[in-house]
C-alpha cells in the first residue's frame, strides 16, 4: 500500500477546548493510503479531519492554519522489490509474520505456522515487526493489506483465512507437496 504523508507545520483548534491537543500535533506525520492522495490534496479541511481522527481519535476536527502539502510515495522501493523477489523465490515457502516461527506474536500468524508444521515443510519466515517499511512494502509487494503472507515457490498464496481454508480441503498439502518435489 502506498502511503500519504502530511505534515502538520500548525493547527488551530476548532474549539477552545481542545487546544492542548492540538498543539501537540505540531510536527507529527499522519499516513494515509495512497489511493486518498488525489481527493485529500484539494481538501484541507477533510485531510485534517481524518488525520485528527488518526492522531487523536474520534472528535471534532481541526481547522486549517498552515500545513505543508501532501506527499505521496510508495513504500516499495526498487530495492525492496528486489531483495523481495530474492527471498520469495530462494525458498520453497516463505511466510511473512508478525514475530518468528518459534515466537509468533500474532494468533493468525501462530495459525498459519501450527499447519505448515503440521506438514513438517522446512519454511522460512521473516518478522514484519521489525521494519516498518517492510511492512508497508509487502502490502504493494502482494496487494494484501494483513499479515501473516504466505509464498509457495515464489508465488503470493495468501493469508491466515486462506491457509486454513486450503488445509482444510486438502488443497495447501497438494501444494507443498509439489513445492517439494520440484
Amino acid at each position: 500500500m502506498s502511503l500519504c504523508v502530511q505534515t502538520f507545520h500548525s493547527i488551530v483548534p476548532s474549539s477552545s477546548s481542545s487546544s492542548s491537543a492540538y498543539v501537540s500535533a505540531l510536527g507529527k506525520t499522519a499516513y494515509f493510503p495512497k489511493v486518498l492522495c488525489p481527493i485529500l490534496q484539494p481538501q484541507f479541511s477533510r485531510t485534517l479531519t481524518v488525520a485528527h481522527k488518526f492522531l487523536f481519535g474520534a472528535g471534532a476536527g481541526p481547522t486549517r492554519s498552515g500545513i505543508s502539502s501532501i506527499r505521496c510515495f510508495s513504500a516499495l522501493t526498487p530495492q525492496l522489490k528486489t531483495t523481495l523477489d530474492k527471498v520469495v523465490t530462494s525458498n520453497k515457502v516463505v511466510l511473512f509474520m508478525k514475530g518468528t516461527k518459534e515466537f509468533p506474536q500474532c494468533g493468525f500468524s501462530n495459525t498459519v505456522v501450527q499447519i505448515l508444521n503440521s506438514f513438517n515443510v522446512p519454511f522460512e519466515t521473516v518478522n514484519i515487526l521489525e521494519n516498518e517499511l517492510l511492512r508497508q512494502g509487502l502490502k504493494e509487494y502482494s496487494n494484501w493489506p494483513t499479515f501473516p503472507q504466505l509464498y509457495i515457490e515464489g508465488e503470493f498464496f495468501g493469508g491466515c483465512d486462506i491457509t486454513v481454508e486450503a488445509y482444510q480441503s486438502g488443497q495447501l498439502q497438494e501444494l507443498l507437496e509439489k513445492a517439494m518435489c520440484s
